[in-house]
């Protein structure tokens, strides 16, 4: 009896110990299974990213992504030859035209009453000084009593730069003055700064013109350019769009410079500035969206897909809207491919074009690609700023509850933690690309990212640079996603696309679904 005893002890010592290495214990009694391939995907993301080189690529070395530039075209190209080294079919699919553009130097100067560099830049799509340096005295824009006295007034400009924006009280964040100012100092100066805001609005509203339609009258006043400051209310920082003339420069300059140039001017020492600001119109140019694809392998017309827009505005490198997204997604497909290379469904990720003008890269693809759009398992989409991913709602689909929550069990607890979730939530009608796979009916979800002053120091601002990237929480959301993906490929149910009743109006009447929209497929063209 004692020998069958030992016989038997050493049997089921040798099955604990010959267990699948896929199986660990929890504290009660019954194996859990761990998943292989989301253990693969965490150690090849940790012990081989890819990602600070894929950041150094596109935003130092291509930069920003400006829609009909060369460079955008430049960062499609790239996509393309990055994924098919890495065995991943990619391809650019042409969605519209744009008019094409290419920013040179921007130098500015103060001449007069001294010298000073200018720190400062022409805005997207401004025309250039054609090479040459333009300099002329500087005047603010005046207050006037009616649209009639600025008409009396326009021929003034004629050979001047010409101040638009408020000459902000100060340079310094609220937060700066909530740690250091008193109350009473930061009181009195958000009063006095409220009172000048309000002034100033009621300034331009005299004139008669809005903010698209006062430079182009400038200009046809033969004004030599248009001056503006878009402060972002952090240090250093501002934003930086588009320009509306046509033959004259449109200038951002620094809250700091232009301060100067605001107060010299308003105290008659009439500051006079010298500007070089090179361009080139390129014509029409072809826009696309990048598409990369894992084909899947039993249900390969159904489709999970990596979103995040490939476009940005060119203040800086584009670096957290939306290289980060970029980054995340391309990473995750490296991932997914390399340990996950025969999904269930179709992979895809679509690097969208032109977000920045309204969504138009994702909106074609949805019009253009009905049959992928009604075949889709889920849409995962990132894209505001560096953060580590903190909220997930349903996007208003009722029973996203029961996959996503599935779905998340299987991501690694400090990731998962400290992510809130809503359902059934509302459907997102816009703010990014998710937004126009969600008004198609289709499951798709955004990603959303920790601050990281994201508002303040990186939308869209001179600021959003490579240095901004935090490589730790863009490393998080790599896994986050390519875990995401794999677990909607496998899933053996179809998602459920069925809607919840949103929250009435004051009369009692449901909120309607977003619709779909057209996208603009020829910008700046027409």
């Amino acid at each position: 009896m004692k020998r069958i005893y030992l016989l038997l002890t050493l049997w089921v010592t040798c099955q604990a110990a010959c267990l699948p290495t896929a199986l660990v214990f929890a504290q009660g009694t019954n194996p859990v299974p761990k998943d292989a391939v989301v253990e693969s995907i965490i150690k090849e993301a940790t012990e081989n990213s890819q990602l600070e080189k894929l950041g150094h690529e596109l935003m130092d070395v291509i930069g920003p992504r400006l829609v009909g530039s060369p460079q955008m075209q430049q960062a499609h190209d790239w996509a393309v030859a990055t994924y098919k080294g890495w065995n991943i079919t990619a391809r650019n699919e042409k969605w519209g035209e744009w008019r094409g553009w290419e920013r040179g130097v921007s130098h500015i100067d103060m001449v007069a009453p001294r010298v000073k560099s200018l720190e400062g830049m022409q805005l997207a799509w401004s025309p250039g000084t054609n090479g040459k340096t333009v300099t002329a005295d500087v005047v603010i824009l005046p207050e006037v009593a009616d649209s009639a006295a600025f008409r009396k007034w326009l021929p003034s400009a004629k050979g001047k730069f010409v101040l638009i924006s408020m000459n902000q009280p100060t340079g310094r964040p609220d937060y700066n003055w909530q740690e250091f100012g008193t109350k009473e100092s930061f009181e009195k100066m958000k009063k006095d700064r409220d009172a000048q805001t309000e002034a100033w609005a009621n300034r331009l509203r005299k004139t008669g013109y809005n903010a698209r339609g006062l430079p182009l009258a400038l200009e046809k006043a033969g004004a030599a350019g248009v001056v503006m400051s878009y402060w972002s209310k952090g240090f250093g920082a501002n934003k930086i769009f588009g320009a509306y003339t046509k033959s004259i420069p449109t200038i951002d300059i620094s809250l700091e410079d232009y301060g100067l140039l605001y107060r010299l001017a308003e105290s008659g020492h009439t500051p006079r500035i010298s500007v070089k600001a090179d361009a080139k119109e390129t014509g029409v140019s072809p826009t696309f969206n990048t598409i990369g694809e894992i084909r899947g392998t039993e249900k390969p017309n159904e489709y999970v897909i990596l979103s995040a827009h490939f476009d940005s505005w060119d203040g800086g490198s584009g670096a957290t809207d939306n290289g980060t997204g970029t980054l995340v997604m391309m990473e995750a497909m490296r991932i997914l491919k390399k340990v996950y290379p025969n999904p269930k469904r179709t992979i895809l990720v679509g690097h969208w074009g032109s977000e920045e003008q309204g969504l138009n890269g994702s909106r074609a693809f949805v019009e253009d690609h009905p049959e992928i759009v009604q075949n889709i398992q889920a849409v995962f989409n990132q894209d505001n700023g560096t953060g580590r991913v903190v909220n997930l709602t349903g996007q208003g689909f009722l029973n996203s509850y029961e996959y996503l929550t599935r779905w998340l069990s299987k991501v690694p607890e400090p990731i998962r933690t400290p992510i809130e979730t809503t359902f059934p939530g509302a459907p997102g009608a816009g703010g990014s690309d998710f937004a126009s796979f969600v008004a198609a009916g289709a499951p798709a979800f955004s990603l959303s990212s920790l601050s990281w002053s994201y508002g303040t120091y990186t939308w869209h601002t001179n600021r959003d640079t490579y240095d901004k990237i935090v490589f730790d929480d863009v490393r998080s959301n790599a896994i986050l996603a390519a875990i995401l993906a794999y677990q909607a490929s496998e899933d053996p149910a179809k998602t459920s696309r069925e809607k919840s009743i949103l929250p009435a109006d004051s009369k009692g009447v449901p909120a309607a679904w977003p619709e779909p929209r057209k996208p603009i497929r020829r910008g700046g063209l027409d």
